[in-house]
C-alpha cells in the first residue's frame, strides 16, 4: 500500500503565500522550457444537460513531480468541480491527492506573474484590469509581488463588483486601487493589463496600449471567444503558456489567424523557454507584449508540490490508502 495524502481546499487555504506560489510556477515553467512534457487541456462538451468535463498533465522531472488536473464544469449541478492528482516524478507513485479549487486563483495567478516578471518592463508601475471575480483578485495579489505598482485601475461591468474589489485592495496593497468607468480607462496609461473575464468579445480596444506596455489574457480557453482584438494580438510579441495551445483553443490567436493578421510564426516562444532562457522575453522597451493563459497543469502541478511539501511539514491533510497495481490488479 501507498499513504496518499488528501488535501481539502480549507487544508491548502493559507499554507502558501501568493510569492511562494509564484516562485513554484516559475520553476515549473523553467522545468517546462528545458524540455519537460507537457499538454494543452482535453475539453469534452456534453450538450444536455449543458457541461464540459477538461483536464490537463504535465511532468516536471526538474520540480520533481508530474500529475494532472481534472475538473467537471456545468451539467445540472450548475456548478464546478476539481481535482488534482499529484505523483513523485521519479518513482511514479502517487504523492497526494486535492481538491483543487480554492487554489485554483493562487496558482492561475502565478502563472501570469511569471508572464509579468518575464515581459513586463522592469519599471513598469501602473496596472489595468478588467475583471473583478476570484481569477482577478489571484492575479492582482501575485502580480504585485514581481512589481512595484505605484497605480492600479479595475474595471468590470457591475459598478458595485468594480468598487468593492478597489476597496478590498486599496486595503490590502501599498498601491492605490481605483475603479474606473470604462475598460479604456483601465487601459489608458497602463504598464500592465490583465484580463481576467468570462467575455465572448475583446473587452477592450487594442489601439489603445501604448508602447510597451505587456498584457497577460488569461480568462478564455475556447477557439470562439477572444478577450483580445485583432490588433492587440497584431501588434504584440506574442507568448502563449504552451505553443500547442495557441492552435487549439486560444481564441484571440485564433481569430487573428482567421483574418490574416498574423501567421503560426507570430508565436514568439513558450513562456517556459523565456524563463529559461531558451528564447529573449523584451528586447525593447517600446514593445508591445502579450502572455496567453488558458491554463496548463505546469502552473497546476508545481504549485501543488508545494503545497504538499508544506502539508507534510506542517502535518496538514490526512492519510489515505492506494495499492498499486501489483497488488490490486490481479483480476481475481
Amino acid at each position: 500500500m501507498t499513504d496518499v495524502r488528501f488535501l481539502t481546499s480549507e487544508d491548502v487555504n493559507g499554507l502558501a503565500t501568493p510569492a511562494e506560489y509564484v516562485d513554484a510556477v516559475r520553476e515549473g515553467y523553467r522545468d517546462r522550457g528545458e524540455g519537460a512534457p507537457a499538454e494543452p487541456r482535453t475539453k469534452l462538451v456534453n450538450a444536455d444537460p449543458p457541461g464540459m468535463l477538461t483536464g490537463y498533465m504535465a511532468v516536471l522531472p526538474g520540480v520533481g513531480a508530474m500529475g494532472g488536473y481534472t475538473y467537471a464544469a456545468g451539467f445540472a449541478d450548475r456548478d464546478a468541480h476539481f481535482f488534482l492528482q499529484l505523483f513523485d516524478a521519479d518513482s511514479g507513485r502517487p504523492l497526494a491527492l486535492l481538491d483543487g479549487a480554492s487554489l485554483n486563483p493562487y496558482k492561475t495567478g502565478a502563472a501570469g506573474a511569471v508572464g509579468v516578471d518575464a515581459l513586463a518592463r522592469r519599471d513598469a508601475d501602473t496596472l489595468g484590469i478588467v475583471g473583478s471575480g476570484a481569477q482577478a483578485r489571484g492575479q492582482l495579489r501575485a502580480a504585485a509581488t514581481v512589481r512595484e505598482f505605484d497605480r492600479v485601475n479595475v474595471y468590470s461591468p457591475t459598478k458595485a463588483n468594480r468598487e468593492a474589489f478597489a476597496a478590498e485592495f486599496n486595503d490590502e496593497l501599498d498601491a492605490a486601487v481605483g475603479a474606473v468607468a470604462s475598460s479604456d480607462a483601465a487601459v489608458e496609461g497602463a504598464d500592465v493589463v490583465i484580463t481576467a473575464t468570462n467575455a465572448s468579445e475583446p473587452v477592450f480596444d487594442g489601439d489603445r496600449l501604448e508602447p510597451g506596455t505587456h498584457v497577460t489574457a488569461m480568462g478564455q480557453y475556447d477557439p470562439a471567444k477572444r478577450e483580445l482584438d485583432v490588433t492587440a494580438v497584431s501588434r504584440a510579441k506574442y507568448v502563449p503558456d504552451l505553443r500547442d495551445r495557441a492552435f487549439t483553443d486560444a481564441g484571440s490567436f485564433l481569430g487573428a489567424m482567421e483574418e490574416g493578421a498574423v501567421d503560426e510564426d507570430h508565436v514568439h516562444a513558450e513562456l517556459g523557454e523565456v524563463v529559461a532562457g531558451v528564447e529573449p522575453g523584451r528586447e525593447a522597451d517600446d514593445e508591445v507584449t502579450v502572455f496567453d493563459s488558458g491554463g496548463t497543469a505546469v502552473e497546476t502541478v508545481a504549485a501543488a508540490y508545494m503545497l504538499y511539501e508544506k502539508a507534510v511539514e506542517a502535518d496538514v491533510g490526512r492519510s489515505i490508502e492506494l495499492f498499486p497495481a501489483s497488488e490490486a490488479l490481479t483480476g481475481e
